[in-house]
């Protein structure tokens, strides 16, 4: 491995150089015992002895290959990827961006609610290198809110949440939308906000469309959401306002009936 990357970086043409590097790092993911090469072609990369037009490339390369890795290699190999290349984690951007998503699918594979999140929130989405379209922020933002929300945990989900308020009213991608009001009904839910997170469920219970994008609505989903709003009104509060809601909801049910 060292005298493969001695050669490659003493090629003075940058394409050849290129090819070169390529050829190294193929031959590392295809190595069943190549965590400790794999280690070191990263070590390479970050170092000076590489040109960042160069290793850019090639650590984008390899943060899209790292499926052909066994789950905990591919764990072990991310993380300690991105731990080299923190100290200079502004030149590569889009590479983190990658390899933080393949972490977060892995460990949303496995029903790591919160450790998906952690991964998804370490991309800087205020980035002023790499613009990201709003969208793209959005969907990040609701993402985390909703694998926090896996676990109950209503504090994170509401700061990416709260984040997410200030691209959705701008949104026209209804999809993204109906999830933000969901995330935002549950974390409401859960805070105890009981009529706040009543009249959202109920607003969500009511969506006309059952085709929204690619997504259809789902029947049940929208009668669990009406059902959200029963519960949540009979938990808060006595009040004026709980007793409208609650004959709302009454004249709804008996609509339904």
């Amino acid at each position: 491995m060292e005298s493969a990357l001695a050669s490659a970086a003493s090629i003075a043409d940058q394409r050849h150089k290129i090819e070169q590097y390529k050829l190294i790092l193929a031959s590392v993911l295809s190595s069943s015992t190549g965590v400790s090469q794999a280690k070191r072609f990263i070590d390479h990369m970050v170092s000076d002895e590489v040109p960042l037009v160069v290793s850019r490339q090639l650590l984008q390369t390899f943060a899209q290959e790292l499926g052909r890795l066994e789950v905990d290699i591919q764990k072990e190999i991310a993380h300690y990827a991105l731990a080299q290349i923190q100290p200079r984690v502004v030149s590569f951007e889009e590479q983190v961006l990658i390899i933080r998503e393949k972490l977060a699918e892995l460990y949303e594979s496995e029903q790591q609610w919160s450790k998906a999140a952690q991964m998804l929130s370490g991309i800087d989405l205020d980035s002023g290198i790499r613009m990201l379209d709003d969208i793209y922020k959005l969907s990040k933002c609701v993402q985390i809110a909703r694998l926090y929300l896996e676990d109950d945990d209503a504090v994170n989900a509401e700061a990416f949440i709260n984040k997410a308020s200030f691209l959705v009213s701008n949104s026209q991608h209804e999809v993204l939308n109906l999830q933000y009001k969901v995330c935002y009904a549950r974390i409401l839910d859960l805070k105890r906000k009981f009529l706040e997170a009543a009249l959202r469920y109920y607003d969500i219970s009511q969506i006309e469309k059952r085709q929204i994008g690619d997504e259809e609505i789902d029947e049940d989903a929208l009668e669990q959401s009406l059902s959200a709003a029963v519960t949540c009104t009979i938990l808060a509060a006595a009040g004026p306002q709980r007793s409208r809601v609650l004959a709302n909801l009454y004249k709804v049910y008996k609509h339904l009936i």
